[in-house]
């Protein structure tokens, strides 16, 4: 993240009351981090769930297997002086009077955060049948633990992060599993095919059957039909195929709202009107680094953004967030970790075979390192985000050699 400041003429004095919407993890970092850069005004946390704020990538593994009863972020509220007010919905946001609508009535704000992250898309057809599942709460995991505890044959839609994360779960549970994607690989919709199709056989692997391809027709309650004909017998379904960030309660509200339905935050997470930041999942934001606006779905973006946005109404001083994305994932017995963003990469580096139980892919923009995907090789991931966020040119061949370490790799001058 960069540390440029500079003074934010609008500023003025400092709020004298903030109000984060969205008690997820980007909403909880928000509001500890106010406190930490020593912020003293009023601050209200608005969650939609009934539930103590929690994080949640320990749905898909600890609390869904039942090695958890929950995941509550261990946050001391009350002695932060933090307001929470949970079971809240929000239904609307009147900029002009400096308004939230709810149910129980307006709620003022003289700065607002919105953090309402993302939600999960939806099967088409499957809304209301009996057995299909989404994970993305914690009511959702607690519907599911019983799922795999009784040991139901499960068909998961979609093989991206979460249909694999939760694969390995059912898997580690004694059920059969079923994934079908309806594209030709795993992770179709964000990695190359040279570095997912190397994935596809962790699933087999680890005893789960990969259907590629394969579009769903319709679900009924104990089956799955695809529109080739086939028919998989399903005791569950759970669906993964993909999120949009949870904005349509800003439609009319004046926020200007992108294609993908995120927030457009500026460079600092400011949206498009006065006292409203945006973090987190729902916002995306201009990355000079990249070139490009990012809309960032990953934990890491979650906890960045807030700082940048606290120490700026701490303060006064605007900051600009340009973060290096960075994301992992436990799947199949292996730790996956990425960092960076390797769309505009013109050059891919392996280092290691993609058949052994570890390796590690880089991503160069003319000769400069913007991204790395490190399989249970911690030391490369580390290594090479420091040299992605220090825009480090390093030597194609070297770095291609997985004995030489990524950190020596690096071309001076």
């Amino acid at each position: 993240m960069s540390e440029q400041t500079t003074q934010d003429p609008a500023a003025g004095e400092r709020p004298s009351g903030v109000v984060i919407v969205g008690a997820g993890m980007a909403g909880v970092q928000t509001a500890v981090a106010l406190r930490e850069q020593g912020f003293t005004g009023p601050v209200t946390l608005i969650g939609a769930e009934p539930h103590q704020p929690y994080d949640r990538p320990p749905l898909s593994k600890a609390v869904l297997l039942g090695k958890a009863e929950d995941s509550a972020f261990d946050v001391d509220f009350e002695a932060l002086d933090i307001t929470l007010r949970l079971g809240l919905d929000v239904a609307g946001l009147r900029a002009g009077a400096h308004e939230l609508d709810t149910p129980e009535g307006p709620v003022a704000y003289d700065v607002l955060i919105l953090a309402t992250g993302a939600e999960p898309v939806a099967l088409p057809g499957s809304e209301g049948v009996p057995g299909v599942h989404l994970l993305r709460t914690l009511d959702d995991a607690a519907r599911l633990r019983p799922v795999l505890e009784r040991q139901h044959d499960v068909v998961v839609v979609g093989a991206g992060w979460i249909g694999a994360e939760f694969a390995t779960a059912a898997r580690a549970a004694g059920c059969a599993v079923t994934v079908v994607e309806a594209a030709g690989r795993p992770l179709a919709g964000t990695m190359p095919a040279e570095v997912a199709e190397p994935m596809a056989a962790w699933y087999a692997e680890s005893g789960a059957e990969l259907l590629t391809g394969a579009r769903v027709a319709r679900v009924e309650q104990g089956a799955v039909h695809l529109a080739d004909g086939r028919v998989i017998p399903a005791g569950a379904v759970v669906v993964g195929i993909g999120a949009r960030p949870a904005t349509a309660w800003l439609d009319g509200s004046g926020i200007a709202l992108g294609p993908d339905g995120s927030v457009t935050a500026d460079s600092a997470l400011r949206t498009s009107l006065p006292d409203v930041y945006a973090v987190g999942d729902c916002a995306s934001f201009p990355s000079a680094r990249y070139g490009e606006r990012l809309l960032v779905h990953h934990w890491d973006n979650a906890l960045q953004g807030p700082r940048t946005v606290a120490a700026a109404l701490a303060d006064g001083a605007v900051r600009t967030y340009d973060p290096v994305p960075y994301f992992w994932s436990e799947q199949f017995g292996r730790f996956v970790q990425y960092a960076g963003h390797h769309a505009g990469a013109d050059t891919l580096l392996w280092r290691g075979d993609p058949g052994d139980p570890s390796w590690t892919v880089c991503w160069l923009r003319q000769g400069v390192l913007v991204a790395v995907l490190a399989v249970s090789r911690p030391r490369d991931l580390a290594q090479g985000r420091k040299l992605v966020e220090a825009g480090a040119r390093i030597d194609p061949e070297r770095a291609a050699d997985s004995s030489v370490p990524l950190k020596s790799t690096v071309l001076q001058g």
